[in-house]
């Protein structure tokens, strides 16, 4: 049975002048999240538990620095996270969030970094965080950096799917489902509550309504079905998003 590793390099340990030596042409592996309702089986901080345990166990991988994960996150929807209609959500508007991530990466541009990895948590956040990479002109500001990023369900196959969840209602409908569910069963059983809602009919994707019948798209924040989920599968996902992760990336960057 393969490990989890807990204790790895972090950014946010290392003194002033370690940083040239240690961050220069290293791997900096940064995970996004957020502070999103998941129903009332599962944490408001499912969105930044997860893209967090994945990046440390990339870094134990293939080597770098884990840098401490941003929790907030672009608006929660009603058609691909409960909206926010209910309590918990901790928000930051669109534009906002593309200016504090441009800001973030130019700061972390300074770092002479050989890879920046970003490993998003949140649905809504992947297009704006893609935004804020291209829109800061990388190939100048990160010239001899290279930079990833991804959100985590990206990393899920279509053969892993048919295995394992034949019935998949498409990821923007997973929103506190079965595979978040279930990792979280994995990664942190003791925040994971009893109850496993059930919502039979998921939203669409793509399309926006107004007004929209909140509970009529969801049972209670859950857009699709956590019936099923289990420490087991949870695992399973885990690996195979790791394993994916790796292939992505290549080969081991210097460990500092």
């Amino acid at each position: 049975m393969r490990q989890r590793t807990t204790n790895v390099p972090r950014y946010q340990d290392l003194t002033s002048p370690q940083v040239p030596q240690t961050a220069g042409g290293a791997t900096l592996v940064w995970p996004v999240g957020g502070l999103e309702q998941h129903g009332p089986h599962l944490p408001l901080s499912v969105d930044m538990d997860i893209p967090e345990a994945l990046a440390r166990q990339v870094v134990a991988e293939l080597g770098g620095l884990l840098l401490p994960g941003q929790p907030l996150s672009a608006r929660s929807l009603p058609q691909s996270g409960g909206g926010l209609r209910f309590p918990g959500t901790v928000h930051i508007g669109g534009t906002t969030f593309i200016d504090y991530l441009t800001d973030c990466l130019k700061s972390l541009s300074r770092l002479g970094l050989g890879r920046l990895v970003v490993i998003n948590g949140h649905y809504e956040n992947e297009g704006l965080l893609f935004e804020a990479i291209d829109g800061c002109a990388p190939d100048t500001l990160f010239a001899d950096t290279e930079v990833v990023a991804f959100s985590w369900w990206s990393l899920v196959t279509d053969a892993w799917l048919g295995e394992h969840i034949p019935h998949f209602p498409g990821w923007h409908a997973e929103h506190a489902g079965l595979t978040e569910t279930s990792l979280m069963m994995y990664l942190r059983p003791d925040v994971v509550r009893a109850e496993r809602p059930s919502h039979s009919s998921p939203p669409p994707a793509g399309v926006y309504r107004h007004p929209v019948d909140v509970d009529e798209i969801s049972n209670q924040g859950v857009l699709s079905s956590a019936v099923g989920a289990s420490a087991e599968l949870g695992e399973r996902l885990f690996w195979h998003l790791v394993d994916g992760a790796v292939e992505l990336l290549g080969k081991p960057s210097r460990i500092p």
